[in-house]
């Protein structure tokens, strides 16, 4: 008898764990399976990359770390095509070398945002050593343009949660993309050109650069900016994307996300 009973027993424990494994499983299907997409509460801290949006607004987005001869040229562009609103993420000891084109850059009415101080992997970084790099980019732009930054893409685009919570409680918007035209490595005009415009969609943040490095980002912005605005896109800043409504966040892994 006493053996039937703990048959039974055995037998309703097993039912049991396999219809909370069963939940559990559903649960977590739920919630990471949002167009690959994972929803944050509100506390947690997020990276943002995309803005959901009927309208058709693009913000194009531009890193700068080092070098003075491409920024020109691209805000050359920008003007003659009349683009007024554009976000650029400017590192400390780039503004602090080249405050003319820091200056140009505020002067034309573009949002500026922090790329941070030394350009290294903040992930690697102990939380006091992430706040430091925030802290010493956050004075110097803030000196240079006479406004505080809100928002910052790390360099590389790299990050992890802790990262993010730095730079949460430092009062900053940690900036990804949606779209990366890829012109750091250099592929090609046509090759830049074709990745923006296929990629693009409303309410993308597009990852373009003003170093140096990037040699063909002023030869393909006039053609993107063309066949964006043939498109219907309103060119916005980063800023003023926000303000249409909820941000979209990638899951947070602790690794590089970007380059």
């Amino acid at each position: 008898m006493n053996s039937f009973f703990y048959v039974l027993n055995g037998k309703k424990i097993k039912r049991f764990l396999i219809v909370m494994a069963a939940a559990v499983f559903t649960v977590g299907v739920i919630y990471v399976e949002t167009d690959n997409v994972t929803v944050f509460s509100e506390e947690a801290p997020t990276a943002i990359y995309s803005v959901p949006t009927d309208k058709k607004l693009i913000a194009l987005t531009f890193d700068i770390s080092w070098g003075d001869k491409r920024t020109a040229p691209i805000l050359k562009v920008l003007e003659d095509k009349k683009v007024t609103k554009s976000t650029f993420f400017l590192s400390a000891p780039w503004s602090k070398t080249h405050p003319e084109l820091v200056n140009q850059i505020k002067e034309s009415g573009f949002e500026i945002g922090s790329h941070g101080h030394k350009h290294e992997n903040y992930s690697s970084l102990s939380d006091e050593d992430i706040r430091k790099q925030i802290s010493i980019a956050h004075t110097t732009l803030t000196e240079l343009t006479g406004q505080s930054p809100k928002l910052i893409r790390m360099p590389n685009g790299d990050f992890d949660k802790r990262v993010l919570q730095v730079a949460g409680t430092l009062g900053y918007k940690t900036i990804q993309w949606d779209t990366d035209s890829l012109d750091w490595k250099n592929p090609g005009t046509q090759v830049i050109i074709d990745r923006v415009v296929n990629k693009a969609h409303p309410g993308d943040i597009v990852l373009l650069h003003a170093s140096d490095s990037c040699k063909q980002t002023h030869e393909a912005l006039p053609v993107i900016i063309d066949k964006l605005r043939a498109q219907g896109y309103e060119f916005v800043t980063v800023s003023e994307l926000l303000q249409q409504g909820t941000v979209k966040g990638k899951e947070v892994r602790d690794q590089a996300l970007g380059l």
